[in-house]
């Protein structure tokens, strides 16, 4: 196990692990932005896919926002770790608060990073659904409860890191899920990159814009 330099070593190193679908005209690569998208950029290039994004917002704890309480994602998904809620105690006015502010980032996110593009067809494709990597994987299984109403052909979790029961959970949701380390212990996704630093919308909206001109020419 070794830490990545950054999300596009990662990337790299995950396109390596991609390679059967390499030269498809059925593969999609969506990112979860921000951090996915540097990753699944260098994927898309490396296979020749094109690549958009898939918006879901963690639903964290109030006052321990890095908790996830659930997730929510385009197409008005919406999931919530039941157990973890009624062990805190938290009131349904609180967790209503915070969907909503997350359901508004959400939504701003998708018009920022759109950019008038149409969104891609999902149906009867192999979907590479891409993060940086995953802790309890709550906004992975959000994304994929959404996407499988479109009727892709396949659904692939991908992931440069992530914990092995993370990953063993997700497979019970996805075709498949490929991911390049699963230390234990983990302790976070930042803790296997040297370079961790936030993603900004600027950089997401520069890496679909060349991801778009790249695929056009």
């Amino acid at each position: 196990m070794r830490q990545f330099r950054n999300r596009l070593e990662a990337g790299r190193a995950l396109a390596g692990l991609l390679s059967e679908y390499a030269g498809r005209r059925d593969v999609v690569v969506l990112a979860l932005p921000r951090g996915g998208v540097p990753v699944a950029y260098e994927v898309a290039a490396a296979i020749d896919a094109p690549l958009d994004v898939f918006s879901v917002r963690k639903l964290g704890v109030p006052g321990h926002e890095e908790l996830a309480m659930g997730a929510i994602a385009s197409g008005g998904i919406e999931v919530l770790d039941a157990a973890l809620v009624a062990m805190l105690r938290l009131p349904p006015a609180e967790v209503a608060r915070v969907v909503e502010r997350e359901r508004r980032e959400l939504e701003r996110r998708q018009r920022l990073y759109r950019d008038h593009r149409p969104y891609p067809t999902i149906a009867g494709k192999i979907v590479l659904l891409i993060d940086d990597g995953l802790a309890t994987g709550a906004s992975m299984f959000a994304a994929l409860r959404a996407l499988q109403k479109e009727h892709p052909a396949k659904l692939v979790v991908a992931v440069p890191i992530a914990p092995l029961d993370t990953c063993d959970g997700l497979r019970r949701y996805a075709d498949d899920v490929v991911c390049c380390q699963t230390p234990e212990p983990f302790g976070g996704v930042g803790a296997w990159y040297q370079d961790f630093t936030q993603v900004t919308d600027a950089e997401v909206r520069d890496l679909l814009g060349r991801a778009a001109l790249g695929q056009a020419s």
